[in-house]
């Protein structure tokens, strides 16, 4: 053999396996290091959210104690003398807005006879509710009318077109009539012929609270005075105007000729809805029914008091 193939270099026993195990260590290395971050990435955006939740329930907590402070707000400018009537709140269904630091506070009172009462109004202006309103014939505005007036007396007896216990298993429900007054406006849906579609169009026009017969035409949105007998949308409009002209002018509000047989007074009752707007832009909205309590201590009762849907805030300059 000669000189130059003895000193060519040889391949260590055991060197290849060596660079395999290196090769493979450095690639679990790697792994190791992307699973790390992965890890750690996800723990920090855990964390963000966790942080970015709580900031948010905090904001939420501050807007709706911040609502609630304007629906008393509302309730006691209601109540207090008016030696100035320019500067005097009242349930007329006008906006008031205000700062409370920095956060926008919105609120509108109306009295709760602008509605129309569930257990208190007279037939001919339900029928009319149902008909203008909620869109039915005369024939299927009669039969609900019926299944209502059912639903709330106290006997078993079946009106032409109504519905008892019998006609409610016969549909399947597996409840009966209650053979007592509404208990609120959401027990309506019960009523057998009452839709979902139909509730949703009536529904704002109610009220279990007025314990009137009929609407303050002063204080009803237009919805309800369309529900009237005897009248149309230009009508209504034409009063809306008239009345929005008359309040701007502190001037007594105008008759509607339509509301005459219907018309009632204020009640010392209203229904505020109330928004608090944070800087953040969070937003919390109130409704309530209130009136005055015969105890001092007590300062009002709450009738209804449920988170609303913000729709009056505007967004901040």
């Amino acid at each position: 053999m000669s000189a130059r193939h003895a000193c060519h270099p040889t391949t260590r026993p055991g060197a290849a396996p060596r660079r395999l195990q290196r090769g493979i260590a450095l690639v679990l290395a790697l792994w190791i290091t992307i699973l790390l971050t992965a890890i750690a990435s996800s723990f920090a955006y855990t964390m963000r959210s966790e942080a970015l939740a709580a900031r948010n329930a905090i904001s939420l907590a501050q807007a709706q104690a911040l609502a609630d402070g304007a629906v008393e707000r509302m309730a006691f400018e209601l109540q207090r003398p008016k030696p100035v009537p320019l500067e005097a709140w009242n349930p007329d269904g006008r906006l008031r807005a205000w700062q409370e630091g920095d956060a926008r506070i919105v609120a509108v009172a109306t009295d709760e006879s602008a509605r129309i009462d569930l257990n208190y109004a007279s037939q001919p202006l339900l029928t009319s509710l149902f008909q203008n309103v909620g869109g039915l014939s005369a024939e299927d505005a009669q039969a609900v009318i019926d299944a209502i007036m059912d639903w709330k007396d106290p006997d078993e007896l079946k009106r032409p077109n109504g519905a008892e216990e019998p006609e409610y298993r016969a549909a399947g429900r597996k409840y009966r009539p209650s053979n007592g007054p509404f208990l609120s406006v959401g027990e309506l849906r019960l009523v057998l012929g009452v839709t979902p579609a139909l509730y949703e169009r009536v529904a704002p026009t109610l009220t279990v609270f007025s314990r009137q017969a009929g609407i303050n035409p002063a204080t009803a949105p237009r919805v309800v005075l369309l529900a009237l007998p005897n009248t149309t949308p230009e009508a209504v409009d034409t009063f809306l105007a008239q009345r929005q002209e008359a309040l701007d002018q502190n001037l007594p509000v105008p008759m509607f000729l339509p509301a005459q047989a219907f018309a009632t007074g204020g009640a010392q009752m209203w229904r505020i809805h109330a928004e608090a707007t944070l800087p953040d832009g969070v937003t919390f909205a109130r409704d309530a029914v209130v009136r005055p309590s015969s105890d001092s201590k007590r300062g009002l009762v709450a009738l209804l008091w449920q988170e609303g849907t913000p729709a009056l805030s505007q967004p901040r300059p």
